[in-house]
């Protein structure tokens, strides 16, 4: 018993082999193509009092961060307006902290309407630590990251 192939039979055959070859190709670039990278993390961390336990713990939450997700996989900005302003100033003693921190890609972002307060209230406009990155206002700056998807932190 012999079966006649028609034209039919063949191009279905050839659409057959032509879907085959096409899983395996697609099956080939999934197995071949690299590992999605972790998601990243994107923290903004607000510092709004003037008290050096504040100070410390913000700059300790920072490396906390960088230590458990790794330099690569998480953003932080640090926001300091009203009396948390006194961070970023450039007399702090935590500059060294803040240096470093910087260097290990943390922003720190000062507010220019307190910093416009305070040089009102002193007589003199006080000098920023030159890690210090001025923003208009320190609560619309924190509103910005957390709409790109920042989670804000108030430790």
């Amino acid at each position: 018993m012999f079966i006649k192939i028609t034209t039919e039979m063949e191009e279905c055959l050839m659409r057959n082999r032509l879907m085959l070859l096409a899983l395996l190709v697609f099956g080939a670039m999934l197995y071949a193509s690299p590992p999605a990278q972790a998601a990243e993390t994107k923290v903004v961390l607000q510092i709004s009092d003037a008290t050096p336990a504040k100070e410390t713990l913000v700059l300790n939450v920072a490396n906390n961060l960088i230590k458990s997700y790794g330099l690569d996989h998480v953003k932080i900005h640090v926001v300091a307006f009203g009396p948390g302003l006194k961070l970023l100033f450039a007399k702090n003693p935590n500059v060294g902290r803040i240096q470093s921190l910087w260097a290990s890609g943390v922003r720190f972002d000062a507010c220019e309407n307190t910093l416009a307060a305070m040089t009102k209230q002193l007589g003199y406009k006080p000098k920023l630590d030159p890690y210090a990155h001025p923003v208009p206002a320190g609560i619309v700056q924190i509103v910005k990251l957390v709409h790109r998807g920042y989670t804000l932190v108030r430790p």
